[in-house]
């Protein structure tokens, strides 16, 4: 898992100190706070787990080109140069930096000229070979078919997110006996709420079966092929608690009729409870009220507030309950939508 993140004149981030929590962490904020921008980092840092176990002898030159590429693709800056990541403005370097739970270590650097990421520093970077799984705001489901071929051959104008998690989803299903408990327990309950479960043919086909036929994917309400792409990964053990990298998941809510989210917060506090680290940035106040509700004493849930310092830098704010953090987007906004609904009913009185 990822215990803190550093980032200093990278896109928006002027000097940005982030510590996470071992199991869930939420980040709000405001749009252009950074909140994407802050978990595609942290993803793109904890990307190398697959690249040491196929190259356990990879050098360096060959891992800068990796993540160079990795950070090119997740962010996609303007004519595809990595000079255009670094803040403007700014003189020194932009830099990452991330520390992981048994001590490993990297730091990477770059300036506007620069072709390529530079390693800094590295301590036992190459010993971190656990696999993360950023879920991106958009469902993928509906055009799986063809996308993975697609994407490669033409260049598609999607981040790199969303090839990663189709290829994820594609993967063959693990076998039973392997699959965790609560894995099991959370297909289960994402297959009775959504009255059938989503069917992987490989080559992106996808469709949703019930009891008594077979439908489209395309035809299902895309709140359950959300649904269903969280029942995939646990289905292929792309999401194993205790064994899988950070799942990374930007506005889990999108799309997800309120009804849902009570079993979301459940499935991801089970999750947490057994190994799973889970980073999500979310607007969504139903998310983190069920949060509120469902959580106990030891489930350690951070939440970090992103908002801009009085000369417009992204400043961060985190404690173990949201309702005291300030300024906090969801909870203001949330109070003054109830204050203007009390004034509406009382036509203005004690005012």
């Amino acid at each position: 898992m990822i215990t803190r993140l550093e980032l200093k004149n990278f896109t928006a981030f002027s000097n940005l100190i982030f510590d996470f929590s071992p199991k869930i962490n939420v980040i709000i904020g405001e749009n252009s706070t950074g909140k994407t921008h802050l978990l595609k980092a942290a993803y793109g840092l904890c990307s190398c787990g697959s690249v040491f176990k196929s190259k356990p002898d990879i050098d360096r030159d060959s891992l800068e080109a990796v993540l160079t590429t990795k950070l090119l693709r997740l962010f996609m800056p303007l004519d595809e140069k990595l000079g255009k990541m670094r803040r403007h403005g700014v003189t020194d370097n932009a830099q990452l930096k991330a520390l992981f739970a048994k001590d490993e270590k990297v730091v990477l650097t770059f300036h506007t000229n620069s072709k390529s990421i530079a390693i800094q520093e590295s301590v036992n970077f190459e010993q971190y070979q656990s696999e993360p799984v950023f879920i991106p705001t958009k469902e993928v489901l509906s055009f799986m078919k063809g996308f993975i071929s697609l994407y490669e051959k033409y260049g598609l104008s999607f981040d790199q997110t969303y090839m990663d998690i189709c290829l994820l989803l594609d993967l063959p299903e693990v076998r039973q006996e392997i699959l965790h408990e609560k894995s099991k327990w959370a297909m289960d309950e994402i297959e009775n709420i959504c009255g059938g479960r989503f069917a992987f043919y490989g080559g992106g086909k996808v469709t949703f079966k019930t009891e008594n036929t077979e439908y489209s994917a395309n035809s299902m309400a895309e709140g359950f092929r959300k649904a269903g792409m969280l029942s995939r990964l646990l289905e292929t053990g792309a999401i194993q608690p205790g064994v899988s990298g950070p799942l990374f998941w930007d506005e889990p809510e999108s799309n997800l009729n309120p009804k849902l989210m009570k079993l979301l917060v459940q499935i991801l506090l089970e999750l947490s409870r057994n190994g799973q680290q889970i980073i999500l940035a979310t607007h969504d106040y139903f998310l983190l009220k069920w949060l509120d509700l469902e959580m106990g004493k030891e489930d350690h849930v951070l939440y970090h507030a992103l908002y801009r310092g009085d000369r417009g830098e992204i400043c961060v704010e985190s404690a173990e309950d949201y309702r005291s953090i300030s300024p906090n987007a969801i909870a203001d906004t949330f109070n003054d939508l109830t204050k203007e609904q009390v004034n509406k009913k009382m036509g203005g009185l004690g005012k």
